[in-house]
């Protein structure tokens, strides 16, 4: 379902620019976010240009044109790990681009790898579904971050490898989430939980390994709403498969007091070419015209945050 709607964020002041029409009514046009976008795109192209003529051996993951669109909606599970939550047997989870009648994500709650209380907070949520007071809602459904790991479930708008010799940024276009890779330094003594965390890389031949930990449990693990503590900790390994048409990202997560044992996972990326980072808002005009039950709008505030 695509949704059209607006909100005042907290994480952006108001911008300048006009108005234009479109087929959902009037909407902001913001082109010096758009002029910001893409000098920070450029400049750091020329910083990722440099560092890769120091070090031959670093792997390139952006060109001014590419992105990445992920392919899978939910964790795979991998040989060798437990796996991560899925849908339950009774109630197959179809995405509405398959074959047959959509469905909403219901948890298996057999999952063994979870501890008591997790598969307690799931079933909550999944007793909503199926008495109709939720619609299955994601994170992105109603424009949250998606946490780590859940920005790597973040699929139909291009991810944005951009490196530089002392950061990496991760950008998912479809609301500009923006996730910062501190390289080669190691993490704070105690780091202020946020959405997506206090993340620390460093490359290991042609792989970029992203190490996250000071995750904020307002943000879940996955599109089932898997809770999770502020002991979680991610690790990500980046590398490029297929001779550059792919991008594969092998997962470790690990939280001690929500799972059992650490899992693995992993998501490929496909290269999207012709395809530049754009600004892409996730939510315009932030009502429910439809009169949708069970409707999420995308949080609002009053005033900016800083």
């Amino acid at each position: 379902m695509f949704r059209f709607l607006s909100r005042v964020t907290a994480s952006h002041p108001p911008l300048e620019g006009g108005w234009e029409a479109s087929p959902f009514g009037l909407r902001r046009v913001r082109p010096s976010l758009k002029g910001r976008v893409g000098a920070v795109a450029a400049s750091l192209f020329c910083l990722t240009a440099a560092s890769a003529a120091e070090n031959s051996s670093i792997p390139n993951f952006w060109a001014p044109t590419d992105g990445w669109i992920a392919i899978n909606s939910d964790f795979v599970a991998v040989p060798g790990s437990p796996s991560p939550v899925t849908w339950d047997p009774k109630y197959p989870f179809r995405r509405n681009d398959e074959p047959g009648q959509a469905t909403y994500r219901i948890a298996d709650l057999s999952n063994p790898n979870l501890k008591p209380w997790v598969v307690a907070e799931l079933k909550k949520w999944n007793d909503k579904v199926l008495a109709g007071g939720e619609l299955g809602t994601t994170p992105r459904w109603s424009c949250l971050p998606g946490g780590v790991p859940g920005f790597s479930i973040f699929v139909v708008e291009p991810v944005y490898v951009i490196q530089s010799p002392k950061e990496v940024l991760l950008i998912y276009s479809g609301n500009r989430e923006v996730r910062h890779v501190h390289m080669n330094v190691p993490h704070s003594n105690n780091p202020k939980p946020s959405w997506y965390g206090e993340s620390v890389g460093h490359y290991e031949g042609d792989t970029l390994v992203v190490d996250t930990i000071g995750l904020s449990t307002k943000a879940v693990v996955d599109n089932y709403h898997t809770p999770h503590t502020e002991k979680l900790h991610v690790v990500e390994r980046y590398h490029l498969i297929e001779e550059g048409k792919r991008l594969e990202v092998n997962l470790t997560v690990d939280d001690p007091e929500a799972f059992n044992q650490p899992w693995q996972t992993k998501q490929t990326y496909t290269r999207t070419p012709n395809r530049p980072l754009i600004e892409q808002n996730c939510s315009e005009n932030n009502d429910n015209i439809f009169n949708i039950p069970g409707w999420v709008g995308a949080p609002e505030a009053a005033k900016p945050d800083f």
